[in-house]
């Protein structure tokens, strides 16, 4: 009873960091839901290099399955309540809570199959539950987060696989087959982590060839209708969307994102890590107290062999970020063995409990927390009926804010402009705002005094003199502030040192809408 009663306490702890709008990466909109969303709903919509390039590397045939399924049947649910069109606040939360019950369900029910010790499953259960990174990367809609899932879940049939020699196994075979090609669709990583699973197949392969051809069998046409579904969505307008077209011309996505990735020139546009970045610094990000557990009592399974060759294939490219690493986590987690001594375990215990709530408020709470309510505040307003109506909305020292969000606020005559000025330096944004007026007393193109609107974090100190009156000529008039908002891309620990940066970053917290206009003096 005990570990029930833990255990439900850390699923409403998921499901309140899950239903939390921190903005972890801007790639847990717009590689999903910043997709399909356009294409589901009304909502406008911003598609990044990954899909508008003459290569595209991002697949769609994953994530219609993954979000389009579900907006749809929320369309649908949402209709017959006769409330008019779904709002996109509510389709966010709703993809939230989604995500929380894929964590919860398959990922945990995934480790009490992986692991076969009743005392150990338990453990492992609670460590993955209690862990931030489930709290909060694996329920935000990331690829890293769906490609976790698959991992598992194909580590769960490969294990049932290899103990069912007696006989082909031809359910499990095909289901894996489906899950490989969806797997790989989805992200080009996520073979990493199955090498060397995969080779303990090939004995029960020989063995039962029927396994074999039920694999075969299911990979070859959902592979086809995930090349189909792709080629499909990639055609341009001038391009018919004919079979013949399709299977001369297809899109393969999966390659390009391979190849994309080979070329240091691509990974340097992204940033370029060294090669044991994940080993020694992304690893202990994510699970820090549990590593010298690891180190000195891993439990030796097909778990832990495939979190250890996942990192280890992923750490021989160059751009390397935390998330990269997701399916290795419950994997690592659930090969752990706890000290035998009482007091070691407490002192562990003692040491992952605050690691995990710190991160956890961290990265679920404040980290970029004020973007999504934000835009979804700006998507709200009647900014077209207001004396001088707004139009352009400039977003500086943020990450980019997710466009669907706006709902009808969104393009158009009418709609707002979002223009990302993301880290540029605080003399380009003045340009910028500079050419939006282009002189005193301004009016846009009906006869109204123009303003435009400038979201920034208050940490942002260089913005003061304007915000607070002292450079002629400009007012700034605060509209909104999130106060659940951090810019760790704004610290600065070696100009202003530790207590500086934390007095400026964590004690000025908070994203600002200001709303500007231009006087002159007469």
């Amino acid at each position: 009873m005990m570990w029930t009663r833990i255990y439900l306490v850390l699923l409403l702890i998921r499901l309140y960091f899950a239903l939390s709008p921190s903005y972890i990466h801007p790639d847990e909109n717009f590689q999903g839901p910043e997709v399909i969303a356009g294409s589901v709903f009304s909502f406008s919509n911003h598609l990044t290099w990954e899909f508008t390039s003459s290569q595209p590397v991002r697949s769609l045939f994953t994530l219609w399955p993954v979000y389009g399924i579900p907006m749809i049947i929320l369309r649908w649910m949402w209709a017959e309540t006769g409330k008019g069109e779904v709002t996109p606040q509510v389709t966010y939360y709703v993809l939230r809570t989604m995500m929380f019950v894929l964590s919860f369900v398959l990922e945990d029910w995934a480790i009490h199959e992986l692991v076969q010790s009743p005392r150990q499953r338990r453990i492992a259960v609670i460590l993955v539950a209690s862990s931030y990174v489930t709290w909060t990367y694996q329920t935000h809609t990331f690829s890293n987060s769906v490609e976790t899932l698959l991992v598992l879940w194909s580590l769960v049939l490969i294990q049932r696989i290899l103990e069912n020699k007696q006989h082909s196994s031809l359910f499990a075979s095909a289901l894996l087959g489906i899950l490989l090609v969806f797997g790989i669709f989805n992200r080009i990583t996520f073979p990493a982590f199955l090498l060397i699973p995969g080779f303990y197949l090939i004995p029960h392969f020989i063995r039962n060839p029927l396994s074999l051809l039920a694999l075969l069998l299911a990979l070859l046409p959902t592979t086809l209708l995930a090349i189909l579904t792709d080629t499909s969505f990639y055609l341009s307008s001038t391009q018919p969307s004919t079979l013949s077209h399709i299977l001369h011309s297809p899109t393969l996505t999966p390659l390009n994102s391979l190849l994309y990735n080979l070329s240091p020139s691509n990974l340097a546009l992204h940033g370029t890590h060294p090669h044991y970045q994940h080993l020694l610094i992304n690893l202990p990000l994510l699970l820090f107290p549990a590593l010298p557990l690891l180190i000195s009592h891993p439990i030796p399974s097909l778990r832990l062999s495939s979190a250890l060759t996942g990192t280890a294939l992923l750490s021989l490219f160059a751009h390397q970020e935390p998330r990269f690493l997701l399916p290795a986590i419950p994997l690592l987690l659930s090969s752990i063995r706890l000290p035998a001594s009482k007091p070691h375990t407490n002192i562990f215990l003692a040491a992952w409990l605050l690691f995990n709530a710190l991160l956890g408020i961290l990265m679920g709470i404040y980290h970029q927390g004020g973007v999504i309510p934000m835009q979804i505040w700006l998507g709200q307003q009647p900014f077209q009926e207001w004396h001088a109506p707004v139009r352009e909305v400039l977003w500086w020292k943020t990450y980019s804010p997710p466009v669907w969000l706006l709902d009808g606020n969104a393009g158009g005559e009418a709609g707002l402009e979002t223009v990302d000025l993301m880290g540029r330096p605080i003399e380009e944004l003045m340009e910028v705002v500079e050419e939006k007026f282009g002189g005193c007393d301004v009016k846009d193109g009906r006869g109204h005094e123009k303003e435009i609107i400038v979201v920034a974090p208050r940490s942002r100190v260089d913005l003061d003199r304007y915000t607070q009156g002292e450079v002629p000529g400009w007012v700034w008039r605060e509209l909104r502030t999130e106060k659940r908002h951090l810019n760790l891309d704004d610290l600065d620990w070696g100009g202003e040192g530790v207590v500086g940066t934390l007095r400026r970053v964590v004690g000025r917290r908070g994203l600002v809408a200001w709303l500007v206009s231009k006087r002159c003096d007469d």
